[in-house]
């Protein structure tokens, strides 16, 4: 370990002298009380540290010591259920040493070191194994098997293999490689900056169904795909991210709160541990990391804590898993870097954001993705990335939204005029795209329905059409639409209110498959295509409008999932009106 002198101290950056071992991103202890820090910038025998913790009382003179090793992450059992801060470390657990608030220069182990987990091996003495091959698992909780791999870069054949109660530190198998016999444990590091790796990198071809309408339909997301969810204060970035979180079907969720505001994050805190998993009533906790990192934190944790959280997920996505990782939100992210660039006199870019932003926000995304994981048993994994975006203002013109589009294939744009009148989740319509569509359409044309794509197609032109007869209206009045226009706006709004709209406090409504999205806009589209059929043979427009089937239509969204035959009632009654009708 080397040891500097400080010579200046600028917030949470400080330079130090006599460094000329050191090495960019080595962990340092700053000062007499060691804060956490990471070297970013070296020249000559001077190292630039951004520390991870409040710098005020620390001056010039003072130590820096480098621990040799770059900022990394603990990897093995314990993890879930657990609520970290942006550096891994645990908060439960400084509560509990300190009280509410961290001190500075806490030093903590991020996984429990005396907790005994039981270890059931796989693999026997004499069996060859290579980086990512399966030793064995234990039940981490209920609903997740830990799956204890191979550490990179270690191969060779396995002479001693134990099974049995046993820490995260203590050996559970020998391997002999070229440099000797080597001792294994149950936990693993990795450096939060550097990607962990796979065997490939297959094409994404399965949906992450969300339950929500508007996402599944119009604008869905792959399993191993990117998204982002740009909007202004108050549009519903964080509301979209914990239905996420709590229904697609992902395996492990992480959420990330980077530099979200403490009341914020605290409601996640409390209502998370109190959520149940849909599918198994178990708590969502046992499947879910969560990492907080709030506004009132040191700024420089702010821009570790969506690498430490991307590490996590990476490595149970190599377990076989899918892994959904929300970041909330990478505008946080993306000050910190501005901040820190500043302090480091570099040249600015776009409003100030570093040069390297895009590269930056490019990195992050691309470590998303379905793999084939290392190892030799050829499983997969999934990691999908979605961030939400905090634009000021909420403009999109933003260099961090604009840098974001450019790597992500999703687009949920978020309006606050439709969560003002309390349209959710306040995804717009018209703006919003997706590009894997094609990626999911043998999957939706086979597991769903053949007419899924021409349903949904069929159903934003007429929401794109609504664009187009709202602007006649605003000029010249509804008068001057034809019959068969105001059907189209009258079909629109049937759309964004039943079928867009989505009450996620409903236990029925909060939820609602691919079945029953398919079998409510069948419903939808074939009242239309009727409707025009009526029109054609002489029957009014406000006659179709006041039939009683158009309520059953509006409540269409109470029908609970096991009783999706009630549809097709619904579809007989309609014809059975349209025919009455037409018989006048």
């Amino acid at each position: 370990m080397e040891q500097g002198i400080i010579t200046k101290v600028s917030g949470p950056l400080v330079v130090a002298r006599d460094m000329a071992q050191a090495r960019m991103a080595d962990v340092v202890r700053v000062g007499d009380i060691g804060l956490i820090g990471e070297i970013i910038e070296i020249a000559e025998h001077e190292a630039s540290i951004q520390v991870y913790e409040e710098t005020g009382g620390i001056g010039p003179g003072e130590s820096v010591v480098t621990t040799g090793e770059p900022l990394s992450v603990e990897l093995g059992p314990g993890l879930l259920s657990s609520i970290y801060d942006g550096i891994q470390r645990p908060l439960d657990v400084i509560r509990t040493l300190a009280g509410d608030y961290i001190p500075r220069g806490v030093k903590t182990n991020a996984l429990n070191r005396e907790k005994k987990w039981a270890f059931v091996s796989v693999v026997k003495n004499g069996d060859r194994v290579t980086a990512g091959d399966i030793l064995g698992c234990v039940q981490e909780t209920e609903l997740i098997k830990h799956q204890i791999m191979v550490p990179h870069g270690i191969e060779g054949e396995i002479t001693d293999i134990y099974t049995g109660e046993f820490t995260v530190i203590e050996t559970i198998a020998k391997i002999r490689t070229k440099d000797g016999v080597g001792d294994i444990s149950m936990m693993q590091k990795w450096p939060v900056r550097k990607p962990r790796p796979y065997k490939e990198k297959l094409v994404p071809n399965m949906p992450l169904i969300t339950g929500q309408r508007v996402i599944d339909t119009f604008f869905p997301i792959v399993k191993g795909g990117t998204a982002c969810a740009p909007g202004p204060f108050g549009a519903g970035k964080t509301v979209i991210q914990h239905q996420l979180a709590k229904w697609a079907d992902a395996e492990i969720i992480i959420f990330i709160g980077c530099g979200e505001r403490g009341n914020e994050m605290t409601d996640v805190l409390l209502e998370f541990p109190e959520l149940l998993d849909p599918k198994s009533g178990k708590p969502l906790m046992q499947r879910t990391i969560l990492i907080a990192n709030t506004s009132n934190m040191p700024v420089t944790a702010r821009e570790a804590s969506i690498y430490t959280g991307i590490t996590i997920a990476e490595y149970f996505r190599d377990m076989g898993y899918s892994v959904a990782l929300m970041a909330d939100s990478t505008s946080r992210w993306a000050e910190a870097l501005r901040e820190m660039s500043g302090r480091l006199e570099e040249m600015p870019g776009e409003e100030g954001y570093p040069a390297y932003l895009a590269s930056r926000i490019a990195g992050f995304y691309e470590r998303a993705g379905r793999i084939i994981c290392c190892g030799s048993n050829g499983r997969e994994g999934a990691l999908s990335v979605i961030g939400a975006v905090s634009p000021p203002g909420g403009d999109l013109n933003d260099p961090v939204v604009q840098s974001t589009l450019k790597v992500v294939k999703v687009f949920w744009s978020l309006e606050d005029w439709l969560a003002y009148e309390r349209h959710f989740p306040a995804i717009n319509w018209l703006t919003s795209y997706s590009l894997y569509h094609e990626k999911i359409e043998k999957f939706l044309t086979g597991e769903v329905s053949p007419d899924w794509t021409e349903f949904r197609q069929n159903a934003m032109s007429i929401l794109q059409r609504e664009g187009e007869l709202k602007e006649i209206v605003r000029l010249v009045g509804m008068d001057a639409l034809s019959s068969e226009d105001r059907l189209i706006l009258e079909t629109a709004k049937t759309i964004r209110e039943d079928f867009l709209h989505q009450n996620a406090f409903d236990a029925v409504d909060s939820y609602t498959s691919f079945a029953k999205q398919y079998q409510m806009l069948k419903t939808i589209l074939k009242y239309h295509q009727r409707a025009i059929c009526a029109l054609q043979k002489g029957v009014k427009i406000g006659n179709i409008l006041c039939l009683p089937v158009q309520g059953e239509i509006v409540r269409m969204r109470d029908i609970p999932e096991d009783q999706l035959a009630g549809f097709e009632g619904i579809r007989q009654r309609m014809e059975e009106g349209m025919k009455g009708l037409e018989a006048k």
